[in-house]
């Protein structure tokens, strides 16, 4: 253990969510395990955040991604929740299965948590083992990566390592453990639990470490509850238009897995439609299929009603005047989703400016896809190709009577063609995770202990917008036969 310690890699933590009462969280360190070794460290993000890559790839650096050790500085807790799982209250569930190790601020200045997921059991953890299977912590690396490099807001990948262990789900399976980097891991959840305990002084408490954590400006304003909610309501509903315009379905939109932040977070049996269908579910638990693609803008709305409730003793000593100003907040949601989305799909179409007609033209083609089950992301990215998409749809027909209507608006644009294709294919990705690529990467690792599908994943997703020779099977559909319609939380 000397060894280790003087070898250690060093943070800057600054903890601020360990000062908070006691009640906020349960102190503990991880769990160690058997046999670390270390999978991959991501060098990019590890320099933002001012750490040393290269001590993180050594036995001592692996340990402290392990949870075998404890860096100088770090607080270790597991963070108190509650949250709406599928339209159902539970009141209290908490980091069962990770451990927050503390906060850095990184070179660009920003806060940020560094935690470790499958990092052994907690008081949180409701009889569960507190470990992760490897294949839920490739996925969450390959998909919180994509989404980064896609610039959507998301939590993201510091490393992963395997544990030399086994967990015990529906069969055995090896173990990992996932280092997470979060602007923080506060929750629409966080707030219910205080809520529920009807802890209105924990609830100021809470409401004032958000503001000064993600919008001190807020603190600012004649009304900083208020505001606070409302720039909460204005940053996720930019979020689901962005999911939605890159085909995303995240899968558990619980009000626990709804961050404070904006960014996308917990990433479970989530998937990237293929064919267009507004339908699309993709977990194994959604069996009605709440979280369904087309379905998200509405239970994020569901979900931000959910922390507006939680807020009305602080939002007025009047009920009726709290519930009025929680409305308020929420009303702003609509105009902010639809201003984000019709503005993406605008891009995605190849227009600049917005004209009358422009939204039916959008729809008429989204409608068109669903029927003819045209490739979500390929469709408008061959938009910018000379031949087009028409050789997606079942129908070829069914594209050319919209490319009429298409190319005629696109004449009121005044621009190049090269200037229109540069711009379509600046915003219409080349490559997401498909879904039976994510599984084949899995695979690989977990039956055969083959990483190098996961890292050629990981490598090719960081540039998505650029066309890459030889890597056309991740650009395509899965073949008949291959399609993985269902996913698993892999908790």
């Amino acid at each position: 253990m000397d060894a280790i310690t003087e070898t250690m890699p060093r943070f800057r933590f600054d903890n601020s969510y360990v000062r908070l009462p006691g009640r906020f969280y349960a102190r503990l360190d991880p769990t160690p395990v058997a046999a670390p070794k270390l999978i991959r460290v991501n060098h990019a993000l590890a320099e933002e955040l001012g750490l040393d890559s290269a001590a993180l790839e050594t036995p001592a650096g692996v340990a402290v991604l392990a949870g075998n050790a404890v860096p100088e500085g770090a607080e270790p807790l597991a963070q108190a929740y509650s949250g709406h799982q599928f339209g159902g209250f539970s009141p209290l569930l908490g980091d069962g299965r990770a451990i927050l190790l503390g906060e850095v601020v990184g070179r660009d200045g920003a806060r940020r948590d560094i935690q470790l997921k499958g990092s052994g059991p907690t008081p949180f953890s409701r009889r569960g083992d507190g470990r992760a299977a490897l294949g839920p912590v490739l996925r969450e690396y390959i998909v919180s990566e994509a989404m980064t490099a896609l610039g959507i807001p998301s939590t993201r990948a510091l490393a992963a390592v395997t544990t030399g262990e086994t967990v015990l789900r529906e069969r055995a399976l090896p173990g990992g453990v996932f280092t997470r980097v979060a602007a923080s891991h506060l929750r629409v959840g966080t707030f219910q639990f205080f809520a529920a305990r009807r802890d209105e002084e924990g609830l100021r408490t809470l409401l004032d470490y958000a503001i000064a954590r993600h919008d001190p400006a807020a603190a600012q304003s004649e009304d900083p509850a208020l505001a606070f909610y409302s720039g909460v309501v204005r940053r996720q509903a930019a979020l689901v238009a962005q999911w939605l315009l890159v085909g995303f379905v995240h899968g558990v939109m619980n009000t626990d897995n709804t961050s404070i932040s904006g960014e996308t977070i917990d990433f479970g049996p989530c998937a990237f439609m293929e064919a267009f269908d507004p339908a699309t579910v993709f977990s194994s638990i959604d069996h009605g299929g709440r979280y369904a693609y087309g379905n998200q803008p509405g239970i994020m709305q569901w979900n931000l009603a959910r922390l507006a409730e939680c807020l009305l003793p602080l939002l007025s000593l009047d009920e009726e005047a709290a519930v009025d100003k929680a409305q308020q907040g929420l009303a702003g949601f609509a105009p902010a989703f639809e201003a984000a989305y019709h503005t993406g799909l605008r891009r995605k179409i190849g227009l600049a400016t917005a004209q009358e007609g422009d939204m039916a033209l959008i729809q008429d083609l989204l409608g068109r896809m669903a029927a003819e089950r045209a490739d979500f992301t390929l469709t408008f990215r061959r938009l910018g190709t000379e031949a087009g998409p028409r050789t997606l749809f079942r129908d070829p027909s069914a594209f050319d009577g919209w490319a009429e209507s298409w190319r005629a608006r696109l004449a009121r644009e005044g621009v190049t063609p090269d200037q229109r294709r540069d711009a379509l294919n600046a915003v219409n990705p080349a490559f997401i995770p498909r879904n039976h690529k994510v599984e084949a990467a899995i695979a690989a690792a977990v039956e055969r202990e083959d990483f190098a599908p996961f890292h050629e994943m990981v490598d090719l997703l960081a540039t998505p917008f650029t066309d890459k020779p030889g890597f056309n099977s991740h650009a395509e559909p899965a073949p008949p036969g291959e399609e993985i319609r269902q996913t698993f939380c892999g908790t």
